[in-house]
């Protein structure tokens, strides 16, 4: 008679497969099956229109020139109102800006100069070492993503790997990338010009179950040597009844300088 054959190959063989299919459909699993901008939408409301946000942070600044750390007061409101002081060990801060759609003024007290002009990428260069728009930073740190100034957009999105990856292209060939993982959860942005030219990228972490700003933003140049790191804390959203805080008078005694 012939010898029977051993089936314990083949289980072996179906057992294995079972494992390696399991694995896979666990990385294959469609994270989110609305349309794009449905999830955008969930992500800009995050921190609303008419909310204030205002935290202490403590801000991580790489340049050419070395590493800068300094801790300030943040304080913004979408899409473009912005308060930063930056805090001294004692007394008071040494550096004071404010921003909104119409105006920014900057204040430094050792020098006794008090700045004042349009809220431009340009004028905000002269003090902060990022090239990146009042605008633009106000949404980042506001923990969403910034706009493209066009009205027409395409928007594309696909599963890659455990996260929904979301591009945005405007007419003009401008783009931006976001990757978004579980709970609407923004975790990267890559912001591209009209070239295909990386500008900068953003890297969103540390969320906290209670809170929807990440625990920490990081702003990445596109020389790879600049970038801005903020860690928050004592992080506040309230609805905004009162936007003076986003005016700086002029104090006395002091110099002041037009920046246009």
């Amino acid at each position: 008679m012939p010898k029977k054959k051993s089936l314990w190959p083949y289980m072996m063989s179906l057992l294995l497969l079972a494992v390696l299919a399991s694995g896979c459909l666990q990385k294959a699993v469609i994270y989110n099956d609305s349309p794009p901008e449905k999830i955008l939408a969930a992500i800009s409301r995050a921190v609303g229109e008419n909310d204030i946000l205002s935290a202490v942070v403590q801000i991580d600044l790489v340049t050419s020139n070395g590493y800068h750390p300094v801790r300030a007061v943040l304080v913004l409101k979408k899409p473009s109102y912005l308060r930063l002081e930056f805090l001294s060990v004692i007394g008071t801060p040494h550096f004071f800006l404010a921003a909104s759609p119409e105006k920014m003024s900057i204040f430094i007290p050792s020098k006794g100069e008090y700045y004042y002009g349009q809220p431009a990428a340009v004028n905000l260069e002269r003090f902060l070492p990022w090239p990146i728009s009042i605008d633009d930073m106000v949404m980042i740190f506001a923990g969403t993503y910034p706009s493209l100034k066009e009205k027409l957009i395409a928007y594309h999105s696909y599963q890659e790997e455990n996260f929904l990856r979301i591009e945005m292209v405007a007419q003009s060939r401008c783009s931006q990338i976001i990757w978004v993982g579980e709970n609407n959860r923004l975790l990267k942005l890559v912001r591209k010009d009209e070239y295909g030219k990386e500008i900068y990228n953003v890297k969103y972490d540390h969320y906290e179950e209670q809170n929807p700003v990440a625990g920490e933003i990081t702003i990445s140049m596109a020389d790879r040597i600049t970038s801005v790191s903020v860690k928050y804390s004592d992080v506040k959203i309230e609805k905004a009844t009162d936007l003076s805080i986003f005016n700086l008078p002029v104090p006395a005694n002091v110099k002041t300088i037009p920046l246009d």
